[in-house]
């Protein structure tokens, strides 16, 4: 167990790796209740949104979900987070727990300073379990009276309910499954249901190698409030569509894209890829931003934001330790779906 965020976490429940590998190869469940739901309710809640979030959720409809950030003036990521179209007027959105805090404060000040007509309210009473893997969705059914009937024929972004949980097809590992939101006091019959199913508890240890193969950032890491979505591989969340004067953008028509968000392959023995490693190319020196063992290729990896004209398929060199070793600059992700996608 570990402190993350101020929350007690765990790291592993014995093996890493294990945990890892049940996630690419049959099912597993991470408690990741730090998470917070913000519902917003009310006639401005639309209005409200366009304003907050670099994507558009015109492109919503009830029943489903998007990923956006939310940016500063300065066109920097406050935090990146799904938003929920949960029916005319009601949305719900999932940020991160280290900047739940943050993000709760940046929307109020935009509500009180666009005088919306909209209602925030933060759900500590929420759990939120994540069930991925290829046979999570047979797993959950099994271990969720009534969730097949409501939640077989979602496609990806879209959700259900099962009672009073909101189960939706997301996830955050580059594999199939279903994130549900769940009343706390609940939380404990379906862990053990999903126990008795046969799904592998899991901790963040594996949580973070499997988003990294899959090529998904990690808010604090790959993007924080000082870098731009469009320098952290994230330019397809940002709509610039239409006249919509969402927060950030004009700062991001103006400063325009700087640099690359791409992936490394080591190809030397003699370390690990970690975030804040230099990395030197031909165009220019850039920078490791996460960087791990990834267990489905056996070899370590990393995302990094690299200067502009770097090209696929180049030879670049990481500093680790002193050394400077030879990495393959690739297009992420690395794996999706148990398949590896890069060599």
């Amino acid at each position: 167990m570990i402190d993350f965020a101020g929350w007690e976490m765990p790291l592993h429940y014995g093996s890493q790796i294990e945990e890892h590998r049940a996630v690419r190869r049959s099912a597993g469940v991470f408690d990741v209740s730090h998470m917070q739901a913000i519902d917003l309710a009310g006639p401005g809640a639309r209005g409200f949104l366009q304003r907050a979030l670099a994507n558009s959720i015109d492109k919503l409809h009830p029943g489903s979900a998007l990923y956006s950030c939310l940016l500063n003036e300065q066109g920097g990521v406050v935090d990146d987070l799904i938003a929920f179209h949960v029916a005319d007027g009601r949305y719900r959105l999932i940020v991160n727990a280290g900047t739940a805090d943050k993000d709760a404060a940046w929307l109020e000040a935009i509500r009180q300073g666009a005088g919306c007509a909209v209602e925030l309210r933060r759900r500590p009473d929420l759990a939120l379990l994540a069930v991925q893997g290829p046979a999570a969705r047979e797993r959950l059914w099994q271990a969720l009276p009534g969730s097949r009937a409501a939640t077989e024929g979602l496609r990806p972004f879209r959700f259900g309910w099962v009672g009073d949980a909101m189960v939706s097809r997301t996830g955050y590992t580059g594999e199939d499954g279903f994130e549900i939101a769940l009343p706390a006091g609940e939380a404990e019959t379906l862990w053990d249901g999903l126990m008795k199913a046969g799904v592998q508890p899991c901790g963040l240890g594996a949580r973070d190698t499997l988003r990294l193969e899959a090529g998904l950032n990690l808010y604090g890491q790959d993007m924080d409030d000082g870098v731009s979505p469009l320098d952290a591989g994230l330019a397809w969340t940002v709509d610039l569509t239409g006249g919509r004067n969402f927060i950030g953008r004009a700062a991001l028509e103006r400063r325009g894209q700087q640099r690359q968000f791409l992936g490394l392959l080591l190809l030397e023995k003699g370390g690990v890829l970690r975030s804040h490693q230099a990395v030197a190319t031909g165009q220019g020196p850039g920078e490791v931003t996460s960087g791990t063992f990834a267990p489905t290729l056996n070899a370590s990896i990393a995302l990094a934001r690299l200067p502009l004209g770097v090209p696929v398929g180049a030879q670049v060199h990481v500093t680790i330790r002193d050394r400077a070793l030879a990495a393959k600059v690739v297009k992420p992700p690395f794996v999706r779906h148990g398949t590896v996608l890069v060599s």
